[in-house]
């Protein structure tokens, strides 16, 4: 196996003005890393907060909120730590679609289709949703109705984190780096936030689905020849049900091994291992594998920026009092005995 700081070592001969421009890069970034590792006292940057915005803002109407919501999800991590990729990923697509408005969380009924029902949304993970309506379930009971629907989705991508240590909008497993980059720029994020979100696979599954054009008819040539071997005995035929782990490294843990992974070339998606293979992604997809630390900072501040795409404030939204349905169609929605959502009538 190589070690990872061969990749910054030339190759006997000459050397283009590129790769030296790209070698000065990394070195800056890798003295950064160190000078990052070195210092004690470091604090995370983020982004500037949209207006109406803050990280404080249930301090007095529901002190006890981010308790609540790490208690909960500690414990059902440790039963079921794969939710944790399901609700990182459910905050992603809500972004990604009109804004983090919690959008995604909404079921389908008489006034139209809701955005579950997408066909990128559709391997969203059904326990993700259900821990999104009991948590809000235990926070309305501590607080009352005040703490957003999205901010619940927003604060169980966080903890989902820590814890671990609609087609135009959502691209698809199977886009190259250029329609990455489109995507992230029209909603003024940058190619370095891009990699860096990315970054989010080093946990969680994937379906065979989002990635059999990798296989078959014929092998990408990007595809290290022992890790596509192993992705056949999962995915032997085309459209097998099976599922597979995104970062083969350490699949329940959020670190930086997906860039490792992508170094050996054994990304799973062509999205992730365009990210290697494209001047534009490459550089940062390099700091990233080297230095833990740089993503974990660059994570921070990206999610950020992500998560107050188009956010509503103020009175732009509403307190869902069920996160799967508006307030104003609730009297549409059939509730049982123990307080279970039925089906729309």
């Amino acid at each position: 196996m190589k070690k990872a700081g061969s990749i910054l070592r030339p190759v006997p001969g000459a050397i283009s003005h590129t790769a030296r421009a790209l070698m000065a890069y990394n070195l800056l970034f890798l003295l950064s890393c160190i000078a990052f590792v070195s210092s004690s006292s470091h604090a995370y940057v983020y982004p500037p907060l949209v207006e109406g915005l803050s990280f404080t803002f249930y301090k007095s109407t529901c002190p006890d909120l981010e308790s609540i919501v790490r208690s909960y999800l500690k414990q059902l991590f440790q039963s079921d730590i794969s939710v944790a990729s399901g609700l990182l990923r459910l905050h992603f697509h809500d972004c990604f679609v009109q804004g983090c408005d919690g959008s995604i969380l909404l079921d389908g009924s008489f006034s139209g289709p809701s955005e579950k029902g997408a066909t990128p949304n559709l391997t969203l993970r059904p326990a993700a949703f259900k821990a999104i309506n009991e948590l809000q379930t235990l926070i309305t009971q501590a607080c009352g109705p005040v703490v957003s629907c999205a901010d619940i989705s927003a604060l169980a991508a966080r903890d989902s984190v820590h814890l671990e240590a609609v087609l135009s909008s959502l691209p698809s497993p199977t886009s190259n780096v250029t329609v990455l980059i489109d995507v992230f720029t029209e909603l003024n994020l940058t190619t370095k936030d891009l990699v860096t979100l990315s970054g989010a696979h080093t946990i969680g599954i994937a379906h065979c689905s989002s990635f059999e054009d990798r296989l078959f008819p014929t092998q990408d040539s990007t595809l290290d020849p022992i890790f596509a071997e192993n992705l056949y005995l999962s995915c032997p035929v085309l459209n097998t049900t099976n599922t597979t782990v995104i970062d083969i490294r350490t699949p329940n843990t959020f670190d930086n091994k997906y860039y490792v992974d992508l170094l050996h070339r054994e990304g799973l998606f062509t999205s992730d291992q365009g990210l290697y293979e494209d001047f534009r992604t490459k550089p940062f997809v390099i700091i990233f594998a080297l230095c833990q630390h740089m993503f974990f900072e660059n994570f921070v501040y990206s999610m950020t920026k992500m998560g107050q795409l188009s956010v509503l404030t103020g009175s732009q939204g509403e307190i869902r009092r069920n996160c799967s349905v508006l307030n104003s169609n609730l009297s549409w929605y059939a509730v049982d005995g123990d307080g279970h959502d039925g089906k729309v009538f």
